[in-house]
């Protein structure tokens, strides 16, 4: 397990969460959720505030997890959280930005595979068995 890549996947996702919720247009204008004026709605900042505080408690659980088990869970967290962002968005959002937001939310979600299973070591020396 990687665990300085999910910890900095954590962080992101916080800050970013964090982010969207205070300033929801930060998701709303990439994801073509805006009118023809570059305004969003009010009722799509009310949905998209939510999502913003989902990311940033993932990404907190991410980021502060005790290593072993408890990473490893809130990694999965994370994983099915980008997973499913990629096939909601990707059913749902209008044809142009579809795209973008499926690669973005597939390439988070990697992040989160190779700090899984990308080898590497936490920091940590592996223990000698014996006396």
């Amino acid at each position: 397990m990687r665990t300085g890549l999910l910890r900095a996947v954590g962080v992101a996702t916080a800050v970013y969460g964090l982010a969207v919720t205070a300033r929801p247009q930060l998701l709303a204008e990439p994801s073509g959720l805006v009118d023809a004026e570059g305004r969003t709605a009010a009722h799509t900042r009310t949905s998209l505030r939510p999502l913003g505080l989902r990311e940033a408690a993932c990404g907190l659980a991410l980021a502060l997890a005790p290593e072993g088990a408890a990473l490893r869970t809130a990694a999965w967290l994370r994983l099915a959280a980008d997973l499913g962002d990629a096939v909601l968005l990707g059913t749902t959002l209008p044809r142009g930005p579809r795209g973008k937001a499926v690669a973005v939310s597939v390439g988070w979600g990697a992040l989160s595979v190779v700090g899984l299973y990308g080898g590497g070591t936490s920091g940590r020396r592996p223990r000698r068995s014996g006396a």
